[in-house]
């Protein structure tokens, strides 16, 4: 049985908890406030973040960070991304160097353009052949309600992924390995983007034809900045690419559409926040990803215009006219 620290618990931190809880292992899922620890550990429930999903009954939650990575063979991490350094700097000196560390994050970090593993191995001493990504169409409410689902668990090192893989298997969820860990996360950092440039299509009532033209074409994106990055292309055509697109971009669950379609309603990014509720890693990383690109001569235009919009520089419809009066090209890899 793997001992295993979840780190916090939030809607996905508590869903892939339960996930690891159910596959037999020894789980504790660290919280900061009280009141969702003690739900969590008395009535098996975050009402919080997953209101009426029962929790598995050996899910343990403790206020204690050391409490909860004491001993852990795996410490997974599921915090807002631009908040990531700071906390791990912090919790650093708790954690085994021998410890995987795992990633369920979906961003890149502001100023620096690092993709969360790599802030993990600077921030913690944690090798990179112990840092594992986990990145899919994996809606946390439908997860924690056992709904059946898959994933990608990107490592390194085969080993550490297989070993991770092995920890977090059911009958409900089913995860794949791979070692681009950079085109998983690519992948799942990039869809927030085009998922906010749905939700804006959606709040605008703009149709089917434009979210599947802002789909398709937020996958060229992806996958332009995944080639210049050494990403392997076939990764953004499988689970932690077009998979991952799909289910954040078509459900009403996904926080970044809930969030674009709230501004394409005409709210202000601030009240979007307060309307979404839950962080849309999105809205802080399509800066850090348009900046990444740039510096490596890519083009992303619906990444551009999402960026103007959340920055006050370009309205939702001005975005949509930015977009469609582009000058036409052929439609191929990498154009």
């Amino acid at each position: 049985m793997n001992r295993v620290a979840v780190l916090s618990a939030g809607s996905w931190g508590t869903a892939f908890a339960a996930v690891l809880a159910d596959a037999g292992n020894e789980v504790v899922l660290h919280g900061r406030r009280r009141e969702i620890v003690d739900a969590i550990n008395i009535r098996h429930e975050n009402p919080a973040y997953l209101p009426d999903i029962t929790l598995p009954r050996s899910l343990r939650a403790t206020t204690d960070v050391a409490e909860a990575v004491a001993g852990a063979d795996h410490v997974v991490v599921s915090i807002p991304a631009q908040s990531l350094r700071d906390n791990l700097t912090a919790w650093a000196p708790l954690i085994n160097p021998r410890t995987v560390v795992v990633s369920l994050m979906k961003g890149i970090e502001t100023h620096t353009g690092l993709r969360m593993s790599e802030v993990i191995t600077e921030a913690t001493g944690v090798p990179a052949d112990r840092v594992a990504v986990v990145s899919g169409p994996n809606l946390a409410r439908e997860v924690a309600a056992r709904r059946p689902a898959a994933s990608v668990i990107a490592c390194r090192d085969e080993t550490t992924a297989k070993a991770l893989q092995d920890a977090c298997v059911t009958p409900y969820f089913r995860p794949y390995t791979n070692t681009d860990v950079v085109g998983c996360e690519l992948g799942g950092a990039v869809k927030n983007v085009i998922a906010l440039a749905i939700g804006l299509a959606a709040g605008m009532g703009l149709g089917d034809n434009a979210r599947a033209l802002l789909m398709t074409r937020g996958l060229a994106e992806t996958a332009r900045l995944g080639a210049v990055l050494g990403a392997d292309p076939l990764t953004f055509s499988g689970l932690a690419g077009v998979g991952d697109l799909i289910a954040t971009c078509m459900s009403p669950l996904s926080r970044n559409r809930t969030f674009g379609e709230h501004l394409g309603q005409g709210l202000t990014v601030p009240e979007a926040s307060a309307a979404t509720r839950q962080t849309a890693e999105g809205v802080e990383s399509s800066q850090s990803i348009l900046e990444l690109a740039r510096r490596h001569g890519v083009e992303m235009p619906i990444t551009e215009v999402v960026v103007a919009v959340v920055n006050g520089t370009a309205t939702a419809t001005e975005a949509a006219g930015l977009l469609m009066t582009r000058t036409p090209k052929p439609e191929r890899y990498g154009a």
